[in-house]
């Protein structure tokens, strides 16, 4: 098949937002204990943070880390993990079935962000809990000395505030899993108080509110309304949370769900558009994409470990080739759409549905999906411009015209580079793809990286890494303002120009 791309420097779309490259870690099966936090591992600091662990997270450069959850944070009472680890409770914990011990909580989570150099994302418990339990926690993170709250801190041996900037209000209350559920006019009353009461505490904060948990939900649409009417002058931005799934082995549809992804952000901006302009505002609202992944290979084993165990090791997911290529998608739609979308946060970080695995007492290793998450953070700084592809199509069961290529590009804030994200979704079919650049622009490719695979579903593990970028070492010219290139089936190419 051939195909032609047309960049354009000029036309931005945005400037990208660091913490489009962010995550997230939960108090779920072993994201925090033997993930991020095991004293007593050969390879743990003097907090039980392992160093081989965020040796894998510090080249991801992540704008934040989104904490505690998720599931968890609705019945989270955060009291419980700060002050003297011998006198933390011990709790059931009803989000998985799990035993609480609370011996990492607030504090522990602010000593990784500081040696992961990257910014917290704090959530609230808007489950059992309401507006005076988030004001609480606000003053004990940043109000730096005088009140009961923040003397606490002080006390625990925190002399300095956490400063933390950007919070959640909540997680997924619409959901019928979810601790405490709310209707949206349940749930818009208590984050509208809650938000002004955190506002009042701290006036520099920055607050997501929830969105429907997912697409597909009955409440979608008419809860990002409701909550959004009720909230709309007091927070910031409006949650997104999509997985995506092969359960039914249709390949070529799994491959084209960041179209779906892409839909459903445009048509949660255009929500937000229509409440704006109801309520007369010329305030925007952005969006906070806090969880995306695939996100199935452990549900359809169907195994569960029994209930009120430590650390359970639920929901880790062998990541496979072809996830990772559903996920460069994802990325490339998330680049593609930086004009709304400000935050993202890949779910989660360590072991639970994440590119960074752990062995307990013993080594680390990344997944398949760890590459082109790396690949964008390390090169997708900058703004977003615009890519503008032809190419054949297919049909789909989510799409009749699924094109088979799919790219964002980058230029960066020096504008001497442009980086440009391609997938092809052929499973059978290399594309001789030409791409070209205004003939103003002078040009020479710098680096080609390809990652393809023989077997769509090959994994890596901790003993083999098959699955993995090779940067290739001769490189085509680049004429008159364009070359062509052979692009692999099932592949994914980051390709690199300078500027002059």
């Amino acid at each position: 098949m051939k195909a032609t791309i047309k960049i354009n420097p000029d036309k931005v779309i945005a400037k990208i937002d660091p913490r489009i490259y962010s995550s997230f870690l939960e108090h779920m099966g072993r994201a925090i204990y033997t993930g991020i936090y095991e004293p007593g591992h050969p390879d743990a600091d003097e907090n039980g943070l392992r160093r081989d662990v965020l040796d894998l997270i510090a080249p991801l450069n992540l704008g934040c880390i989104r904490y505690p959850g998720g599931n968890f944070v609705s019945g989270y009472r955060w009291e419980d993990g700060v002050g003297p680890k011998e006198e933390r409770p011990v709790r059931r914990e009803l989000a998985w079935f799990s035993t609480e011990t609370n011996e990492f909580g607030t504090n522990e989570f602010m000593d990784f962000c500081k040696k992961a150099n990257v910014a917290p994302m704090m959530a609230v418990n808007l489950g059992t809990r309401g507006p005076q339990d988030a004001a609480n926690l606000v003053e004990y993170c940043n109000v730096p000395s005088g009140t009961y709250y923040s003397d606490l801190r002080r006390s625990h041996g925190y002399e300095k505030p956490h400063d933390i900037k950007l919070w959640c209000l909540g997680n997924e209350m619409d959901g019928p899993w979810q601790i405490c559920m709310k209707t949206a006019e349940e749930y818009g009353r208590i984050a509208c108080e809650t938000a002004k009461m955190m506002k009042w505490m701290d006036p520099s904060i920055e607050l997501v509110l929830c969105g429907s948990s997912a697409k597909d939900m009955p409440t979608f649409g008419s809860w990002e309304r409701t909550v959004l009417r009720h909230c709309y002058e007091r927070a910031d931005y409006l949650s997104l949370h999509q997985y995506y799934n092969d359960n039914d082995g249709d390949l070529p549809t799994f491959l084209a769900r960041p179209t779906d992804m892409d839909a459903f952000i445009k048509e949660v901006a255009a929500i937000c558009e229509e409440v704006r302009k109801e309520k007369n505002l010329d305030k925007q609202i952005y969006l906070s994409f806090d969880e995306w992944n695939v996100w199935f290979h452990y549900q359809k084993e169907g195994k569960r470990p029994p209930h009120w165990q430590q650390a359970s090791p639920i929901e880790e997911e062998k990541y496979e080739f072809v996830d990772a290529l559903v996920v460069a998608g994802m990325l490339n739609t998330l680049l593609k759409n930086s004009d709304r979308v400000k935050i993202a946060c890949l779910a989660q970080l360590v072991n639970v549905i994440a590119p960074i695995m752990t062995v307990p007492g013993g080594g680390s290793y990344i997944q398949t999906i760890y590459h082109p998450f790396y690949a964008a953070a390390k090169y997708g700084r900058g703004s977003s411009v615009c890519a503008e592809i032809e190419c054949p199509s297919y049909k789909c069961a989510i799409s009749d015209s699924v094109p088979y290529l799919d790219a964002s590009c980058v230029l960066s804030d020096e504008k001497d580079m442009l980086t440009l994200f391609l997938v092809n979704r052929s499973l059978t079919e290399a594309a001789e793809t030409t791409i070209t650049l205004p003939a103003a622009i002078r040009a020479q490719l710098a680096m080609m990286q390809q990652m393809t695979c023989d077997d769509l579903h090959r994994t890596n593990t901790i003993e083999d890494q098959p699955v993995a970028p090779v940067t290739l070492p001769e490189l085509p010219d680049f004429e008159n303002g364009s070359v062509t290139l052979f692009v692999p089936a099932a592949s994914y190419q980051v390709i690199r120009f300078s500027l002059s």
